[in-house]
């Protein structure tokens, strides 16, 4: 069995939630018309006192009730395209954007290009995702057997090599995204690592080691293997070398670059200024020991400044792996293993402690990661992260950690003692930025239709006016009561009411239409939930 370097400790600390209860009144200051565009936030960056967010361009400053969206970024905005991977600088904003290209196998994740703002986000430049050029007419794309011509000629320390002709953009998102300077980089999967010396107006491949190789050097000669219609050839081809499949990125405080790909993690300490045909890499990968990477796919790489840590989240790409977190202090030699068996998203850092978002829940380390408390379900006065949701990013702003659920965005100011939490707001009367013709109601439930089995729970927005006692009902299509929901005596103000599919035995009701009745003093509303499997 694989030993943690460290010593791990658990306190796991969920209450639990009361599955039909009341929560409000929601705050006031969140009932804006610039609200977030959805609940789910995978991508988060921060500078200074300012938070940028996926999967739109949404900015706050200084935790402001109102969020910013940029009125002429119409690629996500009003197109297809969604934020991907973001990075910051004074008054640079670097998005890199995606989209699902649906192709006769599905949906597929595609590159779609990149957004880039010098004035804070105020005005945008957008360029579109980088392909090769179709081939030429020597090129014979119809035979059955393997025609160098069809690929692309590179130079790597005088040697001529072939790559691969990459004239699509599926399967190349932009996943991670750094910039210094001019200099930008990102890791897009199927493209591998691309770089632009000149603020995104042109592109171009940087060449990473093959997967058995340890380094990349202009001294060398290189093989990367390829099965080309049966014959094997030394072609640079990411459908055969995970090494060359770009996930994770960074731009370390001593210009490093650091590139996770699905086949390890690979360090340069010249790829921001050389020529492509003399970057030098060294390659790392899962090897079963004790003081290295504990799986070969490295999606997030953070670092430390104050220490110059860096923190890697490590996902299995093979059978022998498995996942957790791992950090190095000596620049790649060496590296500590923590989290041994949680699937970590991202990591974020703020005063000495580290927070480690991932699919079982937010954990806190406040010793550099020698111990761990597994945050309890995030709640606030009037407002909850459901007890399933998935954590996917971590940020710091000047005096504050955002975290970025499934189920909205929750930020403390006391490194995880209390919590405030931000969800998509629909208001009652009228819609948002993103729906601003939206009727008025008096009530509504989301998500509807409604699985318990997907969602946990579905949430009745409602409001009443004066203070008085509240309770809500829940009938069946026969209208025999299903659920009561009881509320205390409650002070004017908008509230959300929680139920998760059980009746009052606990036990879970038929898929079906349900009605839900609000009595507040002699005033009744009601409305319909669609509750499916």
């Amino acid at each position: 069995m694989k030993k943690a370097f460290t010593l791990i400790t658990y306190l796991v600390l969920l209450p639990l939630l009361a599955k039909a209860q009341i929560f409000g009144p929601q705050d006031s200051n969140n009932d804006t018309f610039n609200s977030i565009r959805q609940n789910s936030v995978s991508t988060m960056a921060a500078y200074g006192d300012t938070l940028w967010i996926s999967p739109a361009l949404n900015r706050n400053i200084a935790n402001e009730p109102d969020w910013f969206t940029p009125p002429n970024a119409d690629s996500v905005n009003n197109g297809v395209g969604r934020v991907f991977s973001l990075s910051l600088s004074q008054d640079t904003v670097v998005a890199g954007l995606g989209f699902s290209s649906e192709t006769i196998n599905g949906s597929i994740p595609s590159g779609y290009g990149f957004y880039i703002s010098i004035d804070g986000g105020s005005t945008w430049d957008f360029n579109s995702f980088p392909t090769d050029p179709e081939p030429s007419g020597d090129c014979d794309t119809d035979s059955d057997s393997y025609d160098p011509d069809c690929d692309i000629a590179f130079n790597y320390g005088g040697e001529t090599y072939n790559r691969i002709r990459n004239t699509v953009r599926e399967q190349s998102p932009p996943y991670s995204i750094d910039h210094q300077g001019d200099v930008i980089l990102a890791a897009t999967w199927a493209s591998g690592l691309l770089r632009s010396s000149d603020l995104g107006e042109s592109w171009e491949r940087i060449i990473l080691p093959p997967f058995n190789s340890e380094e990349l050097v202009p001294d060398n000669i290189y093989q990367w293997n390829s099965t080309v219609y049966g014959q094997d050839v030394n072609r640079y081809d990411p459908r055969f070398d995970n090494n060359l499949l770009g996930f994770g990125l960074l731009i370390d405080s001593q210009d490093r670059v650091w590139f996770g790909s699905a086949g390890g993690v690979n360090i340069s300490d010249n790829a921001l200024t050389a020529p492509t045909d003399s970057i030098r890499w060294r390659h790392i990968r899962f090897n079963n020991g004790s003081d290295g990477l504990l799986g070969n796919w490295v999606i997030r790489i953070r670092e430390d400044t104050s220490t110059g840590r860096i923190w890697l989240t490590n996902w299995v790409a093979d059978s022998q792996e498995t996942q957790g977190l791992v950090y190095t202090d000596d620049g790649g030699d060496t590296f500590r293993q923590t989290l041994i068996g949680e699937r970590i998203n991202d990591i974020g850092l703020k005063d000495g402690y580290v927070f480690a978002a991932g699919d079982n829940g937010l954990f806190i380390s406040n010793n550099g990661g020698d111990t761990w408390i597994r945050s309890p379900q995030i709640m606030s006065p009037n407002a909850f992260i459901k007890s399933s949701a998935q954590f996917y990013s971590v940020a710091s702003t000047t005096d504050r950690v955002w975290i970025g659920t499934e189920d909205g965005l929750a930020s403390t100011n006391d490194l995880g003692q209390n919590w405030e939490i931000t969800r998509v707001n629909f208001p009652l009367q009228g819609g948002n930025i993103y729906q601003p013709d939206a009727k008025s109601v008096t009530s509504y439930a989301y998500p509807n239709p409604f699985s318990p089995r997907i969602h946990e729970v579905v949430r009745i927005k409602f409001e009443i006016t004066e203070t008085q006692n509240t309770k809500i009902r829940i009938f069946d299509r026969s209208m025999n009561l299903v659920k009561e929901i009881k509320g205390t005596q409650m002070s004017s103000g908008t509230y959300e009411a929680i139920w998760d599919g059980k009746d009052t035995q606990g036990r879970s009701v038929p898929t079906g239409p349900y009605i839900y009745v609000i009595e507040s003093g002699n005033r009744q509303i009601s409305g319909k939930i669609l509750l499916t499997g």
